[in-house]
């Protein structure tokens, strides 16, 4: 569980908000964070009419989008740019017209500029909609240049 008073959390989060300020395509499709920090986030999405299928489904590539954000969220909190280099998706169940959808996104890994991290999708009900693993590659920059360094442990 995070400790979530750290300094290191903290500095996280402004990171995180600052990243999703300036997301549009996250904006645009109603995603909210719930919870973030250093390594970590929880992010929330409502599936709209406008996120269906042709089964009235969830579409995949939305749920997808959704677990990628949260990942994008989980690995830029040290201020570093950083981006998705390899991702999968495995669909368990459903995510369902009207119902909200939340990414818990964990960093498993961290070693030089490469990360690993776990997405996993559920719905309002507390099952499984999609197990998500994705890799990370940090480049030059800062994703929010005016927070500066990311304070030391």
């Amino acid at each position: 569980m995070p400790n979530l008073g750290s300094a290191r959390d903290a500095f996280a989060s402004k990171v995180i908000y600052s990243l999703h300020k300036r997301d549009e395509t996250a904006r645009s499709l109603g995603i909210i964070i719930e919870a973030a920090g250093m390594g970590w986030c929880k992010i929330k999405m409502l599936v709209r009419d406008d996120m269906v299928n042709g089964h009235a489904l969830a579409h995949g590539g939305v749920i997808f989008t959704l677990a990628d954000t949260a990942m994008a969220y989980a690995s830029n909190g040290e201020n570093n740019q950083t981006f998705a280099q390899h991702c999968q998706i495995t669909f368990i169940s459903p995510g369902k017209r009207g119902e909200e959808l939340t990414a818990n996104a964990s960093e498993i890994s961290k070693t030089g500029r490469n990360g690993l991290y776990d997405i996993q999708i559920t719905g309002q009900d507390g099952r499984l909609v999609a197990a998500f693993r994705g890799a990370t590659r940090t480049v030059k920059g800062q994703t929010d240049p005016s927070l500066g360094e990311a304070p030391k442990s």
